[in-house]
Parts: structure tokens; C-alpha cells; sequence
């Protein structure tokens, strides 16, 4: 085995930080290549994911100044999850193993070499988890959190304060090649593969240039694709909601019977009322629910393609 490390870096109108990142993660991939931890085969590809602004034209300049430099061109737009499946890929058969990491490198570089300690010991996943969110404000950290929480409380197990930096083995990878799902949320998938498993702790910096790619909205977004995708106990608890709404029926029932019975038959015009509301309310929510799981289906089985390369940078000879 030849060690060859590829990293895999998805892009959307990145052209602010593209020069910085790609000058950092040169010196880090030079350096390990020069103490022989990876393969001078080694690469960094960008996958533009249809931005709109100059991110592929300085990834195409980044290519002709220095080979070490790849890309990928999707035909458009395909959302982070896709550019990012598309990118490991697409390199599968060309690395022994490959690190997914966002644009921006907020995510800590320095923690590649430990990874790839890691990875020559034998594991095949290894998960860059972050150690604190001290650096955040009170409201990120607890959407933050909150999104990991709720993702396994609602069935869609995934690794707490771990997002999209992880090493994969091309075993791992081709073990998720195997995952066809066309609804795609990898921080949930990535760990049903299997195999052996470690984790490196890093501290998350701060975004030295652009705009962050996940307010709270995509967020949110992310959290349904994923609990939707991986798992069906929002149904489940729709099935329970029914069952205690009948309980509660049967009391109401039995409660108006007595009061029939007593003579006390005054017409509760506020109950009914806020009965109503609070039943309509659960239906459609219950529907909205159960629409999102068919929709779902509706996709799957068009079978559509995730993504579309247009064009691969890749220069293997040396």
C-alpha cells in the first residue's frame, strides 16, 4: 500500500477563501509527504458544487501552477452533501484513503496528522469530533447541540459535535458506494458502514474570510433530511399521538356522560374551541409528517442521479 491521501474539499462561491486555504493545506501536505507519512501521489481536490462565482476559475489556476491541486466541476448546484459524495467518489479508486473537510478550514488542519497516525494503525473511519464550542456564542452552541440531540433522539444516530471531517479508508468508502439512497445525510450513513471506528478531538476556529454555508435555516433543513432519511419515529410517534389522543377521547367521554347524568350539561364553548384548533392542528401536522416520508419514496424510486461531473482536474504522473 502506498499510502496515498486524497482530501476532498466540496465549494460554493468560495473565491474569498480559496487562496488561503489552498496556500495552508500545500505547506501541510508538503510536510507529510516530506516525512513520509503519505504518498507524493498524494492530492487535494476541490469539488465546485455550481458556484457562481470565480471558485472554479482559481481552482483551474491552482491545477496549472501546481499538480498537487485537482478538481471537480459538477454540472450544478447539488447542495453540500452531494459535491461532498461526488468528491470521495470520484477519488475512491485513485487514494488508499481520503479526508473530507469544509472550504473554509475552521475544522483544525493539524489534526490530519493524527488521523493518518490512525489510519496506518489499522482504522478505517476516523471521526474529527470537536472538543469544546467555547468559541461560540450562547445561541450557537445550543442550536448546535440541540441539532445533534435531536438528531438521536429522533432516531438518526450520528456522532455528537462531529460534521464532515472524517478520514475513510477505500474499504469504508467502497462500503458507502454501496448506499444508493438518493435522500443523502453522510454524518448519518458514514457510521452504519461499520469497520473499525476512532475518533480525533480538535479545537474549531474561527472563518477567516466569506459567509458561513449553514445559518440556522439550512440547518434545520439538514436536521429533517437527516432524521427523515435515516429513520421512521416521527411516524411512530404520530401512531402514539393518535393512541393518547383516543385515550384522552374515551376520558372526555366518559366525563360527559357523568355530567349528563348529574344535569350539569352547560355548553363549554371554550373547550370546544381550543379542542378543535388543537385536533385540526395535529392533523395537518400528522400529514405534513407523513407527506415528507412519501416524498421521500417519490424520489427514491425515480432513481435520479445524485450528481453530474462535468469535469475532472486530476494529474496522477510524476
Amino acid at each position: 500500500m502506498e499510502n496515498v491521501l486524497y482530501l476532498v474539499i466540496p465549494c460554493y462561491n468560495e473565491e474569498e477563501v480559496l487562496p488561503e486555504t489552498s496556500t495552508r493545506l500545500q505547506k501541510k501536505m508538503t510536510d507529510l509527504i516530506g516525512r513520509k507519512k503519505i504518498d507524493q501521489k498524494s492530492r487535494i481536490i476541490f469539488v465546485n458544487d455550481g458556484s457562481k462565482d470565480k471558485t472554479w476559475k482559481l481552482i483551474e489556476e491552482l491545477h496549472q501552477k501546481d499538480k498537487i491541486f485537482g478538481g471537480i466541476n459538477l454540472s450544478r448546484n447539488r447542495g453540500h452533501q452531494n459535491a461532498l459524495l461526488a468528491g470521495l467518489m470520484t477519488v475512491k479508486e485513485h487514494a488508499d484513503m481520503v479526508i473530507s473537510m469544509d472550504a473554509d478550514l475552521q475544522d483544525d488542519i493539524k489534526a490530519i496528522d493524527e488521523m493518518v497516525d490512525k489510519y496506518l494503525d489499522g482504522t478505517d473511519i476516523v471521526y474529527g469530533v470537536r472538543s469544546s464550542r467555547q468559541k461560540d456564542t450562547f445561541f450557537k452552541k445550543a442550536t448546535a447541540e440541540g441539532f445533534y440531540k435531536m438528531m438521536n433522539a429522533m432516531g438518526a444516530n450520528t456522532v455528537f459535535n462531529h460534521a464532515d471531517y472524517r478520514l475513510m479508508s477505500r474499504r469504508a468508502l467502497e462500503g458507502l458506494a454501496q448506499y444508493g439512497e438518493v435522500n443523502l445525510f453522510l454524518r448519518g450513513v458514514v457510521p452504519m458502514i461499520g469497520y473499525n471506528t476512532d475518533v480525533v478531538y480538535y479545537e474549531r476556529g474561527e472563518r477567516f474570510a466569506g459567509e458561513s454555508k449553514y445559518p440556522v435555516g439550512k440547518m434545520l433543513t439538514l436536521a429533517v433530511e437527516g432524521v427523515t432519511s435515516l429513520s421512521t419515529k416521527p411516524i411512530r410517534m404520530i401512531t402514539g399521538l393518535g393512541f393518547f389522543i383516543f385515550i384522552v377521547s374515551i376520558g372526555m367521554l366518559i366525563y360527559s356522560l357523568v355530567r349528563h347524568f348529574i344535569g350539569a350539561t352547560i355548553v363549554g364553548w371554550t373547550t370546544l374551541m381550543v379542542s378543535v384548533w388543537a385536533i385540526g392542528g395535529l392533523i395537518l401536522l400528522s400529514l405534513g409528517v407523513v407527506g415528507e416520508y412519501i416524498g421521500k419514496i417519490y424520489l427514491e424510486t425515480k432513481a435520479r442521479p445524485r450528481f453530474i461531473i462535468e469535469q475532472f482536474l486530476n494529474d496522477e504522473k510524476e
